[in-house]
């Protein structure tokens, strides 16, 4: 027992001495003030970097947000002129089919008219064409006449009654001119 109390001595002694005594403290006491002194600038650096970091993300969310609104109004012009060229379509259309149903009604009544003109025409021609038969008829008819008196004339009159006949009608012409 002895030795067990001399061995609890030394351990209590052990125990006993200075905590500042031992080196396991000063280790923790050094360690504490390096961390310490690199805590700080580190720190400082940390949460600059941080900071610069939200800085960063809060501008990005800025100019995020920025091209949402541009994009936003974009899409809203190039709906409204979408909506515009669809008017403007319907419009040009509906003006299409109106002058297309003019040019037909126009159409018309100048195909109408030309009937009329060419029926005209065609009258005309034809009329012109009786005029002309019934001259040439006439015309024929004449000659046949006169062929017909002539032969009639020199199977009927003879030689002495023709020259009487030439001579009164040539002394008759002067009286007829007049």
């Amino acid at each position: 027992m002895i030795a067990a109390a001399l061995a609890a001595d030394d351990t209590g002694a052990a125990h006993d001495a200075a905590f500042w005594a031992q080196p396991e403290t000063w280790l923790a006491v050094a360690f504490l003030i390096f961390v310490g002194l690199l805590a700080r600038p580190v720190w400082k650096k940390a949460t600059t970097a941080l900071d610069a970091r939200a800085a960063q993300i809060e501008a990005d969310l800025e100019e995020a947000r920025k091209l949402r609104e541009e994009a936003q109004a974009t899409l809203a012009s190039y709906q409204r002129k979408q909506r515009d060229a669809g008017k403007e379509a319907e419009q040009i259309i509906a003006h299409a089919e109106e002058s297309a149903k003019r040019i037909t009604a126009d159409a018309e009544v100048a195909l109408k008219d030309m009937l009329k003109r060419r029926e005209v025409l065609t009258t005309e021609k034809i009329a012109q064409a009786q005029a002309k038969a019934v001259s040439e008829v006439k015309a024929e008819a004449v000659e046949i006449a006169l062929a017909a008196t002539e032969r009639l004339l020199r199977e009927r009159i003879d030689e002495a009654k023709s020259d009487a006949l030439v001579e009164a009608a040539i002394r008759d012409i002067p009286a007829r001119l007049q």
